[in-house]
């Protein structure tokens, strides 16, 4: 059990420690992997100018933990900093931004020293840096300090944010190599075949997932056993002929193929050329971010080049918001640089309203753009020094223009600063939209990594600042130790608190402003939590984000929001990916609307006895640990605490016996009084497992078996297995003991932290392990085609005798077991450590290559890889969103759903699909937001008739839930005890239950006809029953 990986990270200083810390950094390891974060916890990496941009790169890089970062800024802060610098606050103004920032940046993880580079910033002080990572600096000195990095093969990347406008360079040197392009796992499969001209055929269940270009190596075949290989240098380079072939090229005189075999992918490095910065602005290359746009990128390289003329020519001043002058002088300039440049650079037609726009926002800094970009930039600061993921080639440019104000009339002075911490954002929207900011109320349902970063980002607009603004936030969760490597706003003393309130308490910090203004709960929001996140609460809001880590919950948030008719921000990451979504009412459909697809599962007959991966043998030991520790411990207490336990169980069809044994072994004839019982007990269930399962097994089906086609048995996905031979000295299997026998210690409250392994050994020494024999009459399923083997119902009499062997409860009054809940993240309870042992001993049988600690805890655990750069980025977009709710836009056209990828990298926008619509009587309606509102208690005749005369719909069906209130079809005496009642008394006559208190409507289905007598979908009813 280790929770820190040993690295080579040369000279230390300060007494930095040469480990990483597993514990802090897991959920970004699997984005990154080991071997990544080696060579990043050898990086230096400095950073120059700590704006809002600046400071947002450096943020990510100290959570991603390098071994130092170094930041240049002498200049001195001011009250506009404030508009997207969110480590600096109102007594700084004055103070040197470096020095401010310094120590808030070391607070963010203890093993990346911050310091700062002090005096004139010249090539020379480069020399001690991985990479150089450039923000708000003049072209010209972004030239000057490139001409050096690239001469000298460090990486350089530089970036900028101007209102709506950003963009990215990065030279990572005139050969970088790229070790994994993607960060997907190697794809592997079985082979079925393999002709004599290299035609590779997959097993038919699975296709193969290979692109053409990919590199393969092969293992088991049989008949060629020249492919076999393990030596990267022997993988053959494929070209994909089908989803399930490919082929490999020249096999002559490899022999001719049998059967059996596995194909690997292997990633192979690839080497990446740059061009420095002066060559990029002749001939440059672009990644595009935004297909709608594709022909701006020019268009902007050319302004950019003009604003930064600007800028030297007026002794470092920006253009001024909103002022004509300055941008027809920006105009002028990028006219020259076009008629100067090179054929490749040149544009046949300059946008001069685009030009003009870039000079109008020049000053603007905006919280949104800085996260967009600054995860951005950082990713690329990781992928230079690790080597991990495909790079910015080379010159990104990006804009927002949608998100600018339609609802307020800009000029030049509503644009003017007031100095104020939001100038930079009034600079862009000006005073009036700044107002609509800050009396927003907004819901954020989520304070982990996605809530982190979005509250920091709404304290840096002002949101919920004004008189009648608020936020509100919710999160039931505490803060554990893995949360720090990406939840920013959270340090080590927060560990065990609330992360709701301490997540406002840090964004208070920043913007005092939000000072009673920000109200947090502890609360799900739910179905349960519904008295407390009641009506009144929903209709005061303006618009709900979630920052959510499961489908259920935001399906329900989805599902309030669609019920009130309020906008919702929604937004999720997985590892280097995130996406997000906009759902406005009327006029998009909503998150429920689609699905991901279904989460993979394995074949049951797979699992328990042909496992042919090592996912099959990490899933089948989190089973075992279920059936284990769980599952018995559970049916003891509710034997022992639930009189009618027993009757409910007879109940059951098929397990009643195996459940009824289990607590008879837990109660009495395994019950362990010492912890040397519990490793008896871990030893023989060894045996069971790895031995007689699989002897048994072999029994039924003999390595030499054939199928009814004559085919072998074992062949294509089918494994044949050895048992396994228990040996104390091999660690796995000692492992396994030590693992077992604690955790059903657990279960008895038994202690054995003391024991070494020696002492396990002398108690494994002693235990008398029976002989096994396989039996005759076993049924065991061959595939999950064959129906499963029919579980025979007990005999009564059998079922009556195991009932008596039973102690009565009432001899163990007050006694229960103690059920171990399956916790990853300690790695100190043996949960982790159970899994890994049970799986890889499995493997070992099935001759599966085994996984380590790390693997293992990454798929038992289901753990959803996360990195700070991708969150960072993703809320960016949803506040770029969120600007374009707050201005009230109703065009579809004008909002955008986004999907990233930074591994490779990707980003890709597209217009939400509209909701959609249904019509009845020539009546058009939406088949998500639209319903008929019925404003008070009226009687079932009083509703029939109205959806009669004023909808010309005939109701033939009303329910509500599972109650069928109304039906034309019911004899004419029931629907005359049923007219006269009001909708509430009708409901809880039906359903048998009393409506809550607290609960203002009722939701109705109705089946209709029009007028035409044909049956229509229609939307639902609600029945307000209750002020609001």
């Amino acid at each position: 059990m280790t929770s820190k990986m040993q690295i080579d990270c040369g000279n230390t200083t300060d007494g930095q420690n040469s480990t990483i810390d597993e514990s802090l950094y897991s959920r970004q390891l699997y984005v990154l992997g080991h071997e990544a974060m080696k060579r990043m916890s050898a990086s230096n990496v400095l950073i120059i100018g700590l704006r809002g941009l600046g400071i947002e790169i450096a943020k990510n890089i100290c959570l991603a933990g390098v071994k130092s970062l170094t930041i240049w800024d002498p200049n001195p802060v001011k009250i506009e900093d404030l508009s997207s610098q969110f480590f600096l606050r109102g007594e700084d103004v004055g103070k040197g931004r470096a020095e401010v920032c310094q120590n808030r940046l070391a607070e963010l993880n203890q093993y990346t020293p911050v310091t700062v580079l002090e005096g004139a910033l010249n090539p020379e002080t480069l020399a001690a840096f991985q990479v150089v990572v450039c923000t708000e600096s003049t072209l010209s000195l972004q030239l000057e300090l490139n001409d050096y990095t690239h001469a000298n093969g460090i990486a350089f990347i530089s970036a900028a944010t101007y209102g709506l406008f950003g963009n990215l360079f990065c030279d990572f040197g005139a050969e970088w190599v790229c070790r994994d392009s993607t960060g997907e796992n190697p794809v592997s499969g079985i082979v079925a075949s393999i002709d004599e001209s290299g035609l590779v055929t997959a097993l038919d269940e699975t296709r193969h997932g290979l692109e053409d270009g990919d590199w393969v190596l092969f293992s088991e075949v049989e008949g060629m056993e020249g492919l076999n290989s393990t030596d990267e240098a022997q993988a053959r380079e494929i070209k994909v002929t089908g989803p399930y072939t490919f082929e490999i090229g020249d096999v002559s005189g490899l022999g001719e193929y049998k059967r059996g075999g596995l194909f690997t992918q292997v990633k192979k490095p690839k080497t990446y050329t740059f061009k420095s910065l002066r060559e990029s602005l002749a001939g440059p290359e672009y990644l595009i971010s935004d297909f709608a746009k594709w022909d701006r990128p020019p268009q902007l390289h050319i302004g950019f080049q003009a604003l930064h003329k600007f800028v030297e020519t007026n002794n470092g001043s920006f253009p001024r918001s909103r002022n004509e002058e300055d941008a027809l002088k920006i105009v002028e300039f990028a006219k020259e640089i076009n008629a100067s440049t090179s054929e490749a650079t040149k544009v046949e037609e300059l946008d001069e309203k685009l030009i003009k726009e870039l000079s109008y926002q020049a000053r603007g800094d905006l919280s949104p753009m800085c996260a967009f970009l600054g995860g951005m930039t950082a990713q690329e600061v990781l992928k230079a020094i690790s080597g991990k993921f495909g790079p910015v080639k080379q010159i990104l440019y990006f804009d927002s223009l949608e998100s600018m104000p339609t609802t307020v009339e800009l000029t030049e002075e509503s644009c003017q600063p007031l100095g104020s911490r939001y100038d930079g954002q009034i600079a862009v929207f000006g005073r009036e939209f700044q107002e609509k900011i800050g009396n927003q109320k907004q819901f954020l349902v989520g304070a982990g990594a996605i809530g982190c970063e979005m509250l920091k980002n709404w304290a840096m607009l002002g949101l919920g600042t004004g008189a009648n603004g608020g936020i509100q936030v919710t999160d039931m969760d505490s803060i554990e130790k893995s949360n720090l490597n990406r939840q920013f706003l959270f340090r080590p003393r927060d560990v065990g608190k609330l992360k709701s309130e301490c997540a406002s308490a840090a964004v208070t910090a920043m913007n005092p402003e939000l000072l009673g203004k920000v109200t947090t709960h502890r609360d799900r929001v739910g179905a349960d939590t519904e008295q407390i996140f009641d009506d009144n609460f929903w209709n005061a809001l303006d618009g709900v984000t979630n920052a959510l880590d499961n489908v259920d919950a935001r399906t329900y948030v989805d599902r309030r929001c669609v019920f009130y008719r309020k906008p919702l921000l929604e937004s999720g990451t997985l590892g280097t990916k995130g996406n997000t979504q906009v759902v406005i009412p009327h006029l998009t459909e909503s998150y429920s609307s689609s699905q991901d697809p279904p989460e993979k599962s394995f074949p049951i007959c797979t699992l328990r006895n042909f496992p042919n991966q090592i996912e099959h043998t990490i899933a089948w030991g989190r089973d075992l640990f279920e059936g284990y520790f769980r599952q018995p411990a559970e049916n003891v207490n509710l034997y022992l605490g639930s009189p009618n336990f027993v009757e409910s169980t007879l109940k059951q069809s098929g397990n009643q016996k195996e459940i009824l044994t289990s607590i008879k072994d837990f109660l009495v004839d395994a019950k362990p009084l010492t912890f040397e019982e519990c490793i008896v007990w871990a030893r023989l269930e060894f045996e069971k497992k790895f031995s007689n399962d699989i002897q048994q097994l072999l029994y039924n089906f003999p390595k030499d078996s054939v199928t009814s086609s004559g085919t072998p048995f074992w062949s294509g996905p089918k494994r044949a297995p050895t048992p396994a031979v228990f040996d104390p000295e091999n660690p796995d299997h000692l492992e396994y003991i030590i693992a077992a026998a604690n955790l059903h210690a657990f279960n008895y409250g038994l202690k054995g932290d003391e024991f070494t392994p020696e002492q396990y050994k002398k108690v494994l020494a002693d235990v008398m392990v029976p002989e096994f024999s396989p039996a005759s009459g076993v049924k065991i399923q061959a595939d999950e085609k064959e129906a499963a083997p029919i579980q025979t119902t007990p005999d009564e009499d059998e079922l009556k005798t195991l009932l008596e062997s039973l102690p009565m409860p009432s001899n163990f009054a007050g006694y229960r077991l103690s059920p171990v809940e399956f916790e990853k993240d300690d790695d100190t309870n043996h949960h982790i450590d159970f899994i890994t042992a049970a799986s890889n001993l499995r493997a070992a049988c099935y001759g599966i290559k085994t996984a380590d600690r790390h693997k293992t805890k990454f798929i038992a655990g289901k753990i959803i890889p996360a990195i700070a750069t991708t969150t960072s980025l993703v809320t960016g977009l949803v506040c770029l969103e969120l600007y374009k709710v707050i201005d009230g836009r109703r065009k579809i056209e004008d909002y955008k759903n986004a999907f990233v990828n930074l591994a490779l990298p990707f980003v890709a926008f597209s217009e939400p699909i509209a909701s959609p619509k249904m019509k009845y009587n020539n009546k058009e309606c939406d088949k998500i937001w639209d319903r008929f509102d019925i404003p008070s208690n009226i009687t079932l005749r009083e509703l029939v008739d109205y959806f009669k005369e004023k909808e010309g719909l005939e109701i033939t069906m009303l329910s509500s839930g599972v109650s069928l209130l109304y039906a034309s079809f019911f004899p004419a005496k029931k629907l005359a005890e049923r007219f006269p009642l009001k909708i509430t008394e009708l409901v809880e006559t039906i359903s048998k239950k009393p409506i809550a208190e607290t609960q203002k409507s009722l939701i109705l289905e109705i089946c209709a006809d029009d007028e035409t007598g044909e049956d229509v979908e229609v939307p639902y009813v609600r029945v307000q029953i209750r002020s609001a």
